[in-house]
């Protein structure tokens, strides 16, 4: 999306809000002789806030511009929720007043105006913690084709960025190393569009080298697994200029990872692995990625094949292909509400298990966050996948 249009939205909205804060603080009869002085209390800092969104996506590479989109982040938290509530709140009274025929009570106003405050700093708290609590999700399946039964751990957006949080990496790797995996698949966007956001790069990459499987740690790359430019989350730099600095690519090495980039391995068991380049951003400045009939054309369609690749996408190729199970992250499940009721309206399968075109197809609400550091109707998981195969699973 274009910069400007993407900033004249935000700034159209920032201002509808503002109006409608004024409008409750004008009408409202304990202030009303005094919301000039109030306006001068609480425009600035509201404007201020505002602006943090902004300097955290142009300033140049720094501490401080890092400091300024993390602490953007959460406002864009609050941000939606106040904007939404104070709206909403105000469309029932508006409904209420037509339905009675009567006139708003000026302290229906200041009401309206403190729950929009206190459901929104309430919503934003319980958000930011409860982000901080994985949780392990359990699915099972049976796949009609001779191999190994085994145990999977299937990770993704993991997002480490300027809001990581080291604490959660760590009780993730332990809750995957308790589980006793035979692989764990990471289904990309460890990073959010930036190497430099991550202080302590090294720890983060300490923690994830942890983590323990039988047959080893694989994982693709994401959407955001290159450098670009964010703003409130939405990417304004266009594809051409999205490359995958060194950096990312030596961090996958230093954790461990077996880094598959359209690629066939034999995972174990004789179970297949296919790893598929992002759709979107490949990471050369490209949205370039093979095919899934040319990426199994040298796999064993006889034996178990598990694709690994990080938008939910193509499931009709890849059961067509050959492919037997896919596992996939991107949606965060919706993150949070509402976008957890609207994610299901753009992708076959935006959470969980569901068989789509006779593809058995799971998709991970992932770990971390992206934008608001929060989660609000949904989880942070740990995606755990007991297959069983052959005469085995029956």
């Amino acid at each position: 999306m274009s910069p400007i249009l993407l900033i004249t939205i935000y700034a159209a909205l920032s201002g509808f809000a503002a109006y409608l804060t004024d409008l409750c603080l004008r009408r409202w009869r304990r202030t009303s002789d005094r919301a000039r002085r109030i306006r001068a209390y609480w425009l600035a800092p509201y404007i201020l806030l505002s602006l943090l969104p902004v300097a955290g996506a142009f300033l140049p590479d720094s501490p401080v511009k890092f400091a300024l989109q993390a602490a953007g982040n959460v406002w864009l938290g609050f941000y939606l929720y106040y904007h939404w509530g104070i709206a909403m709140l105000l469309l029932v009274a508006w409904i209420a007043r037509r339905v009675r025929r009567g006139h708003i009570k000026r302290d229906v106003y200041g009401g309206i105006l403190c729950l929009s405050v206190a459901l929104s700093v309430a919503v934003v708290g319980y958000g930011l913690i409860h982000a901080r609590n994985t949780v392990v999700r359990r699915y099972e399946l049976t796949v009609d084709k001779p191999g190994e039964d085994m145990k999977l751990i299937l990770l993704g957006d993991l997002h480490l960025s300027v809001n990581a949080d080291l604490g959660v990496t760590e009780r993730m790797v332990a809750l995957c190393n308790a589980e006793e995996p035979d692989a764990v698949l990471i289904a990309g966007d460890v990073f959010t569009s930036s190497y430099g956001g991550l202080a302590h790069a090294d720890r983060y990459a300490e923690a994830l080298r942890g983590l323990r499987a039988k047959y080893g740690v694989y994982a693709v790359y994401g959407n955001h697994d290159v450098e670009e430019t964010l703003f409130g989350g939405f990417p304004i730099s266009p594809v051409s200029e999205a490359f995958r600095p060194r950096e990312m690519a030596q961090f996958f090495e230093d954790c461990g990872f077996i880094t598959l980039e359209d690629q066939v391995v034999e995972l174990g068991g004789g179970v297949q692995l296919a790893g598929r380049v992002d759709g979107d951003k490949a990471g050369d400045g490209t949205a370039n990625r093979m095919p899934p009939d040319a990426l199994l054309a040298g796999a064993d369609t006889s034996r178990p094949i598990l694709a690994l690749q990080h938008e939910p996408k193509q499931f009709k190729a890849l059961a067509e292909a050959g492919a037997d199970v896919a596992l996939c992250g991107h949606t965060h499940a919706g993150q949070i509400f509402p976008g957890n009721l609207v994610v299901p309206f753009f992708n076959e399968n935006a959470w969980g298990y569901a068989n789509v075109h006779g593809l058995d197809t799971f998709v991970t609400a992932g770990v971390g966050c992206y934008g608001p550091p929060m989660r609000v109707g949904t989880d942070s998981e740990v995606t755990v996948i007991r297959l069983r195969f052959g005469e085995a699973a029956s």
